[in-house]
């Protein structure tokens, strides 16, 4: 299956420690979204925006990374679940189902994003001004 990531699990190492099978496959923006973060966890989260884009990365996934992620991130009390289409194709990502108020996240989880951001070559100006939120 399809899955879209764009908070920790972008950094490759830490994909691929989670979810053996995990293929990296390219980098895709999600429109009309914008990334924050949020929760006592102070993790990422997506949340519907008009005219603004997450960038992330596409990864395949097999059956057991789809139940590793699940339990990574406490699927269903943190996160729930959010398809939409690619090109035709369901992908799947992770959207936290409390929308509690922005909370900067630590400086370990934001490195581990950062080196995400370079693993996937995306354009951090999108994560600093999550950061400002």
């Amino acid at each position: 299956m399809l899955y879209f990531a764009y908070g920790s699990n972008l950094n490759h190492f830490q994909m691929k420690r989670r979810c053996k099978d995990s293929i990296f496959l390219k980098k895709i923006n999600l429109k009309d979204f914008k990334l924050t973060f949020r929760s006592k966890y102070r993790a990422a989260d997506i949340e519907p925006k008009k005219n603004s884009i997450v960038p992330g990365a596409l990864f395949e996934i097999s059956k057991s990374d789809e139940k590793k992620l699940d339990v990574y991130e406490d699927f269903p009390i943190l996160y729930k679940k959010y398809y939409f289409n690619y090109y035709g194709k369901s992908v799947m990502t992770y959207t936290m189902v409390k929308k509690t108020i922005f909370k900067f996240p630590t400086e370990r989880y934001l490195n581990v994003v950062k080196k995400g951001y370079r693993d996937c070559k995306l354009d951090s100006k999108y994560l600093k001004k999550a950061l400002k939120s």
